[in-house]
């Protein structure tokens, strides 16, 4: 033997290749939480589907015969849009993954995710599609509880703590919206501003918790008037309020007007430091428009505002508005 050509001799980098049973690769297949499966394109029969499903979903293994067998059992609502998409993708040949709801054969269901890889030949057809069905119903409810919780808070950003009410924050952005709305359809817009009659004597009278309660009513009372999906009912200040009443003419939101001033007078919550009633009373000013075009909604705001304080000028417990019926 020769030592130096034996140290000079270039190593084989390359390790030998190491044959696995495959009754390993179907164990490893199986031990896993993920749900592997393989359907042959041109019967569309599964080929294989692992026995992971049947704890999960309650179909048993040898249930799982063709496409048909899975898309059945995809919940109605997510069915068509799910098996046009994956059929689609498969067709084109991508890669893809679809998240839905199978129904369990006691007819719940769980939220699935299907990871799907498309198999070609040589010529470039298609051979088949196999994929992992992952569980992932922890994950939607986690998703869900924090919509919930996001459409909460932004509930809560734009109320009123204590009335319930829309506050001056949501107040605001729909009135620029519903202008910029009714500026471009040349639709009327109408508001209407109201405040409660000497309150702050209530208040000194009664005590605020007492003068709190008052206000809850109050606006209870105007939620259940202006009750129409876009109308907005909102409290304005300390004690005024403010109603934004889309598409609503001038004769229409003069009633809306008398109504809610009719209303808060006919709660009949005592006012004994009240000059106007024994009751608690409000003024209302209500005004409307059609908005022009390149103008903003300032100056029909403070055009309201005036109304309301004249009706309290003039003895409070009435309406101000810019129609005579």
């Amino acid at each position: 033997m020769n030592p130096t050509k034996a140290a000079n001799e270039p190593v084989s980098a390359t390790m030998p290749e190491m044959e696995v049973d495959p009754a390993v690769y179907k164990t490893l297949l199986e031990s896993t939480l993920a749900i592997p499966w393989k359907i042959d394109w041109a019967t569309m029969r599964f080929a294989y589907i692992g026995p992971q499903i049947a704890p999960l979903l309650g179909w048993s293994q040898d249930s799982w015969i063709s496409v048909e067998d899975w898309a059945s059992r995809i919940h109605p609502e997510d069915r068509d849009h799910v098996v046009n998409f994956c059929v689609s993708q498969s067709i084109a040949g991508k890669d893809h993954e679809a998240d839905y709801r199978a129904l369990t054969k006691d007819d719940g269901y769980v939220w699935i995710r299907d990871v799907v890889h498309v198999v070609r030949r040589e010529d470039g057809e298609v051979e088949s599609l196999i994929g992992f069905m992952f569980d992932i119903s922890e994950r939607k409810r986690i998703e869900h509880e924090l919509v919930k919780m996001q459409k909460k808070l932004e509930a809560l950003s734009f109320e009123d703590g204590l009335t319930g009410t829309s506050n001056r924050r949501h107040y605001d952005e729909r009135l620029q919206a519903e202008w910029k709305g009714a500026q471009a359809a040349q639709h009327p817009l109408s508001l209407i501003l109201l405040d409660i009659d000497h309150f702050k004597n209530y208040n000194d009278f009664y005590g605020h918790i007492q003068g709190d309660e008052c206000l809850v009513k109050v606006a209870s009372a105007l939620k259940d008037i202006c009750a129409r999906p876009r109308d907005i009912v909102a409290r304005y200040g300390g004690e005024e309020f403010v109603l934004l009443l889309p598409e609503t003419t001038e004769a229409e939101a003069a009633v809306f007007a008398e109504r809610c001033r009719a209303a808060i007078e006919s709660l009949h919550i005592r006012h004994e430091r009240s000059s106007t009633s024994t009751v608690v009373t409000a003024s209302v000013g209500v005004g409307t428009v059609i908005p022009p075009f390149e103008s903003n909604a300032l100056h029909f705001c403070d055009a309201v505002d005036k109304l309301l304080y004249a009706a309290k000028q003039e003895g409070r417990n009435q309406v101000r508005s810019t129609f005579s019926a």
